[in-house]
């Protein structure tokens, strides 16, 4: 799925949960944002038919109750922000994006240390060029 629907910051919330525990009614999405959000069950209604419309979330109703599968894969999705998020801010180039990170200590020494043990990984695999 090469054009994935733009999710807006609060959609994203309800795909986080319906990414974790579908399939899923509006209930239970709603009473787990409940109990993180200051939403209202009509906001959290309105954002899980937006999500439908955009083709994100699909669903099927079970007697009275309406479950929620996603159409969209989380892996897909936060592919596709990342890839946006470098090249809206860094052209593209992850090189200077984590430079960025490093110089100005933005990286913990624990993400330093898993960064190093991918690179380690990827350099033993004799990995080509990514770009």
């Amino acid at each position: 799925m090469s054009n994935l629907p733009q999710i807006s910051e609060a959609e994203f919330e309800i795909m986080k949960i319906v990414w974790k525990h579908a399939p899923i009614s509006t209930n239970e999405i709603t009473e787990k944002l409940l109990r993180t959000t200051s939403w209202s069950p009509k906001t959290i209604q309105t954002l899980i038919k937006r999500l439908v419309t955009k083709g994100a979330l699909t669903y099927e109703k079970q007697s009275r109750v309406f479950v929620y599968t996603p159409v969209v894969k989380e892996s897909e999705y936060i592919g596709q922000e990342s890839n946006s998020f470098l090249k809206r801010y860094y052209n593209g180039d992850i090189t200077a994006m984590v430079s960025a990170y490093v110089e100005n200590d933005k990286l913990s020494e624990a993400e330093l240390d898993t960064l190093r043990s991918l690179l380690s990984k990827r350099s033993k695999k004799g990995g080509k060029e990514h770009g």
